[in-house]
């Protein structure tokens, strides 16, 4: 769908929604209010079953109506499937359940035309964050750059988690998701991996798409706490696991919190 003017769109209508609702009751309407709401400096709005962009004529479809079981989200899914599974954050790490994978289902055309549909593009909005003695080239696109730069801020005081921070295995390298044919949030300058030296990651422990029989993580609950609390989900939350890996994606967090979902439940 391509719209020539944007003008006349509106933002999608706010929901007033309580602290914490269960999880059967938060719709998927509410769930792109928050979403809209988590980007404000990128997307316009929501209308017509598509999100609608501020600086982009291409809107993207929320929900195509597909069916796909859990590995075909992972390597096409919609908005709507990437909203499904709701994210608890908090100072917990418990071994997720069985496909268990919020965040990890994305839609490649949605991240694609909000941080660039090339290597090319994403580059361009690359700007340097300095990082415990090294520095990371992250995209400025909805202030990841800022967020990533509080993260670090906040983690300057734990001088005894220093060695899980850095060196850092890197933000930004256009390259797809290993083992799928969709890209990495890294394509988009939008993901971190820590250190390597102290990172679990499903493959390694031999696992297998859908049978991972090992849950490992090193990094203390610390560091994801501070991370969370600036926007970036840990993929030690995964059942398909990767402990070093945190990517922005803001709306995962609010629509969890305001689901009442948590890890220390």
């Amino acid at each position: 769908m391509k719209l020539k003017s944007l003008g006349k769109w509106l933002v999608v209508a706010a929901f007033a929604l309580p602290d914490a609702v269960r999880a059967d009751d938060l719709t998927l309407d509410q769930k792109i209010d928050i979403l809209v709401r988590a980007y404000p400096e990128t997307i316009n709005g929501a209308v017509g079953g598509h999100i609608i962009f501020k600086s982009k004529a291409e809107a993207v479809t929320i929900d195509d109506a597909k069916a796909r079981d859990h590995f075909q989200k992972l390597e096409d899914g919609d908005i709507e499937d990437s909203l499904q599974q709701l994210y608890p954050a908090g100072p917990c790490d418990a071994r997720p359940a069985h496909n268990f994978d919020p965040g990890r289902i994305r839609s490649e055309r949605f991240m694609r035309v909000m941080y660039g549909d090339s290597a090319t593009q994403a580059r361009a909005n690359l700007v340097p964050v300095k990082w415990f003695g090294e520095t990371l080239q992250v995209t400025k696109v909805n202030g990841v750059n800022k967020a990533l730069e509080a993260v670090r801020d906040e983690l300057v005081a734990h001088t005894d988690l220093r060695k899980y921070l850095s060196p850092s295995a890197g933000v930004f390298n256009w390259r797809k998701v290993a083992g799928q044919s969709n890209l990495s949030v890294h394509s988009f300058g939008a993901a971190i991996d820590l250190n390597t030296k102290f990172a679990d990651y499903w493959v390694w422990s031999g696992g297998k798409p859908g049978k991972v029989p090992v849950y490992k993580n090193k990094f203390p609950m610390d560091i994801v706490e501070i991370f969370e609390k600036h926007g970036f989900i840990w993929g030690g939350r995964w059942y398909h696991y990767d402990t070093m890996h945190f990517e922005y994606r803001p709306e995962l967090l609010e629509i969890g919190r305001r689901a009442g979902v948590a890890a220390c439940k």
